[in-house]
């Protein structure tokens, strides 16, 4: 395994155990960004409702998987067989024993694997899912082993960060210990949009999270979802505005129709 992946094991490895063993309060501390996800609501519907077109039935790929929290959802939404793999060894112990506690492990199974080079047989899954785990890869990698796994009728649903607000970098950059060094440096932007169609046929993008950003501080407060109602209208009209739309916070975008290895140019 490269450094590079040996130092993504053992930071994911680390938060991790800060999960078992700190409360939610002492996590969120040490980790304040995912505090962010308190306004996520909206991509999350938005993701659930692609997924729930693919189920029941079927076979996905939980890509990275972290603790399992996406995992459990794909078998409450009906997948027949979950697979999920990720290089943390503490995370993939995580999502089995989240699914264990569920019931579930006669459905999903997990295994330590390395995203960019699977052991997975060519065509083997029907939707795979990525939730913010893509930047933590070579997508040089990461994308044909992608394709390759897929289905020809297949479907990758990917939510991902953004790279390009500059007030959003400027704060990762501020805060590496939240991070690895090669994450901060490889947040997706359209670059990586437009080397996925060497390697899908299609190609959809959906951005989320401009003016909703000013909801997180406050999360917890009666405010929070009135506030979350104005900036949600407001980002209905700034995502959809380009160039705009790329100072958001987040996009899902789908990948289908995967070509074969002779067909990219």
């Amino acid at each position: 395994m490269s450094d590079r992946k040996e130092l993504e094991a053992e930071f994911h490895n680390a938060r991790e155990a800060d999960r078992s063993l700190l409360s939610e309060e002492e996590f969120l501390k040490k980790y304040p960004n995912k505090r962010f996800y308190a306004i996520a609501e909206a991509v999350r519907d938005y993701e659930d409702a692609i997924l729930r077109s693919r189920a029941p039935g079927g076979r996905v790929l939980d890509y990275c998987c972290g603790p399992g929290e996406t995992s459990l959802k794909l078998v409450e939404l009906g997948y027949a067989s979950v697979n999920g793999i990720d290089i943390s060894s503490e995370e993939v112990e995580s999502a089995r024993k989240r699914i264990r506690a569920a019931g579930c492990d006669d459905i999903a199974s997990f295994d330590v694997m390395d995203a960019e080079n699977m052991t997975f047989e060519d065509n083997t899954f029907d939707v795979i899912v990525c939730n913010g785990v893509l930047h933590h890869l070579d997508m040089d990698a990461a994308l044909p082993e992608l394709a390759r796994v897929l289905k020809p009728d297949g479907v990758v649903v990917a939510m991902e960060a953004l790279g390009y607000n500059p007030i959003i970098n400027l704060y990762r950059k501020m805060t590496p210990n939240l991070r690895t060094a090669w994450e901060v440096d490889h947040i997706l932007t359209l670059a990586e949009l437009n080397k996925s169609r060497k390697y899908f046929e299609k190609v959809t993008v959906k951005y989320f999270y401009l003016a909703t950003l000013a909801a997180i501080p406050f999360a917890r407060t009666p405010l929070f979802r009135p506030i979350m109602w104005i900036t949600g209208a407001i980002d209905a009209i700034l995502t959809r505005i380009p160039l705009v739309q790329l100072m958001a916070w987040q996009m899902v975008f789908t990948l289908e129709s995967p070509k074969s290895s002779s067909s990219r140019t």
